[in-house]
């Protein structure tokens, strides 16, 4: 039986110069070019867009949901990025305890 399936293209939309581009969805389509204007007519008609890219779908190679805590384990330990990572808070509080001063009490 004949594949009669047009190939899938993923759109990514651009609201101002300068935002990131963000996923929007999908079209279907035989070639790019009609893809941006099925992307164009689907996505950019009634909002904001600065430009809209369409990338064909077996283009894109994705991480496996198996594969998560593996890929990113070490993407959630960055206790070092926050301030209560740092252990100098009993250091300063002495110090500004010693010049007449005090810390505000965390939230």
């Amino acid at each position: 039986m004949a594949d009669t399936q047009w190939p899938v293209y993923e759109v990514f939309l651009q609201e101002k110069r300068g935002d990131p581009h963000v996923h929007v969805g999908a079209v279907h389509a035989p070639d790019p070019e009609m893809a941006l204007i099925l992307a164009k007519e689907q996505f950019a008609r009634r909002g904001r867009c600065a430009s809209l890219w369409v990338v064909p779908a077996e283009a894109i190679y994705a991480s496996r949901a198996e594969e998560a805590e593996e890929l990113f384990a070490s993407a959630l330990e960055k206790e070092y990025r926050e301030p209560r990572g740092f252990r100098v808070t009993e250091r300063v509080r002495r110090w500004m305890e010693r010049h007449g001063q005090s810390l505000p009490e965390a939230e």
